[in-house]
């Protein structure tokens, strides 16, 4: 299991990336790979085009986790500004990260017309359109920002449909792109097999370690891959405690997608600067229609629990700029990883040298999932990267230490949350799909009635590091606010940092005389 089993579907799971067993046995390869998303299969493939032997491991299906709960914008653009980004790491960090986003969407369109990827890549412009709340110096900043860092950007003062009335200005940021990702995963995934990668889904990783001088991961069902070098590329890395959770926080997104007349929209990317912000984009459905994809209204997670509110606000958003905008035909979030200094991290693992993650995904996980590839890559083959300071998970935080601790109050704020909750007796009145932190005794415990009706009562701390979960009602799972764990109705970990399941609690003899 992983996210795909969570409540809500995206446009992009009507697609099947691969099918792949589970892990059976004991083998040996250069390199494994846990996690199968962007991140995951970009690293595998540029291994394998190096000769490198490599085994690709996932808890759930093949490119079935966050990326098939992306929207997939492909921006040199970054979703936080360059102009924030030199702010806190300097012109010279702020320039090669430019320059590795852009290496890394050529990569992209190299590929899927080498292999043959039909995916819907498209280049397209991206436009950060200013909103009414916020004042134009915004746009002045990052313009001359970008001038100085030589990124091609423009003034443009053509009104969009997401400006507010009387509003025309917008930075246009040339040569963004586009693509169907689980469209382009399951390109890559036949690539890969035909390089003779071997994928296993289904298989969840628990543990990683050295022995007798190789790396070995062990599987839950007890099995190993004996490897040179070991990847994780698992949204939220599932090898670490604290190194890089402190630097780094999750965040709910909403999107949903509608229909649209084709050409009633320009093929672009869109940004509005509000905090949070919205973000639009347009995927090919038929010659007379095109899916609008919007998204927005992201909120700390675990921190509120009213997805559907949210998901129409997002709808009414989009309706009063796109008055022909059809019926709607998904409905979804994800959970992205929000880096505190505005890099991601990508790299040697701290205080590892063969042990590589990928994480801090920010608002462009698919961008940064394709650098991925190119940097590990290079780290793992000849031992360096131009790019390796501005994305190392070492790094220390040396600016920005007011939203470092900002982020960080929350699992002080949550393991406050023991000191109170309902009594357990309370369970008696949850309905199918409702969920709430119960007390039995001195215990915490996450109770829920799964959609069927089922009662499932487990701790309610995350085995992570113990923080207290909460109850997601749109996505039907248990949310951990700390460092971004997702576990199902039935305790089972969708999503890491957590490998293992919520703790099984006993079930008090007066509830099952009431049930």
């Amino acid at each position: 299991m992983n996210v795909r089993d969570e409540h809500t579907r995206s446009l992009w799971m009507d697609v099947s990336v691969a099918d792949a067993p589970a892990l059976s046995g004991t083998m040996g390869t250069d390199v494994v790979i846990v996690g199968s998303g962007i991140a995951g299969l970009s690293v595998a493939y540029e291994l394998a085009s190096h000769g490198r032997s490599v085994v690709v491991l996932d808890r759930g299906g093949i490119g079935s986790g966050m990326t098939a709960r992306t929207t997939a914008h492909l921006a040199t653009a970054l979703d936080d500004g360059y102009d924030e980004l030199v702010r806190v790491r300097g012109l010279d960090c702020a320039l090669r990260y430019y320059q590795s986003v852009a290496a890394a969407i050529d990569r992209a369109e190299v590929i899927q017309g080498a292999e043959h990827i039909d995916c819907d890549f498209r280049r397209v412009d991206g436009y950060w359109v200013l909103a009414s709340e916020t004042p134009a110096s915004e746009l002045d900043k990052e313009l001359d920002c970008c001038g100085k860092l030589g990124i091609p950007v423009e003034n443009c003062i053509e009104p969009t449909p997401f400006h507010a009335k009387g509003q025309v200005r917008s930075l246009r940021f040339q040569s963004q792109a586009r693509m169907h990702p689980t469209k382009y995963l399951a390109g890559l995934a036949r690539a890969l097999e035909r390089r003779g990668v071997r994928l296993f889904s289904n298989t969840c990783v628990e543990s990683i370690g050295q022995r007798h001088g190789d790396m070995v991961v062990t599987t839950a069902s007890g099995h190993e891959v004996h490897a040179a070098d070991v990847v994780v590329a698992t949204n939220s890395p599932v090898n670490v405690q604290v190194a890089i959770h402190t630097k780094q926080a999750p965040y709910r997104t909403y999107a949903l997608a509608a229909k649209i007349a084709a050409g009633a929209l320009e093929d672009a990317l869109y940004w509005d600067t509000l905090d949070p912000y919205h973000y639009v984009r347009l995927q090919p459905f038929s010659a007379d229609e095109d899916i609008v994809i919007i998204g927005g209204e992201d909120h700390k997670s675990g921190e509120a629990n009213d997805g559907a509110q949210r998901l129409d606000a997002l709808e009414r958003w989009a309706r009063d700029r796109l008055p022909g905008l059809r019926e709607v035909t998904h409905r979804w979030s994800g959970q992205v990883l929000e880096p505190v200094d505005f890099a991601g991290f990508i790299g040697r693992s701290p205080g590892e040298e063969h042990l590589f993650i990928v994480s801090g995904d920010s608002g462009q996980g698919i961008t940064n999932g394709l650098v991925a590839g190119l940097l590990v890559t290079d780290l793992i083959t000849t031992g360096a990267s131009p790019w390796q300071e501005i994305y190392a998970p070492s790094r220390k935080i040396q600016k920005n230490i007011g939203e470092f601790i900002s982020e960080n109050i929350t699992p002080l704020k949550n393991f406050a949350e023991y000191l109170a909750a309902s009594e357990i007796a309370s369970v008696e009145r949850l309905r199918p799909g409702e969920g709430r932190l119960v007390r039995s005794g001195l215990k915490k415990i996450a109770a829920c009635r799964d959609r069927n009706g089922r009662l499932h009562l487990h701790s309610a701390s995350c085995t992570h590091l113990g923080c207290v979960v909460h109850w997601n009602a749109l996505e039907q799972c248990w949310d951990c606010p700390c460092h971004g764990s997702q576990f199902a109705p039935d305790g089972t970990a969708l999503n890491g940092p957590a490998v293992s399941p919520l703790g099984e609690v006993d079930r008090p003899a007066n509830l099952e005389a009431a049930e």
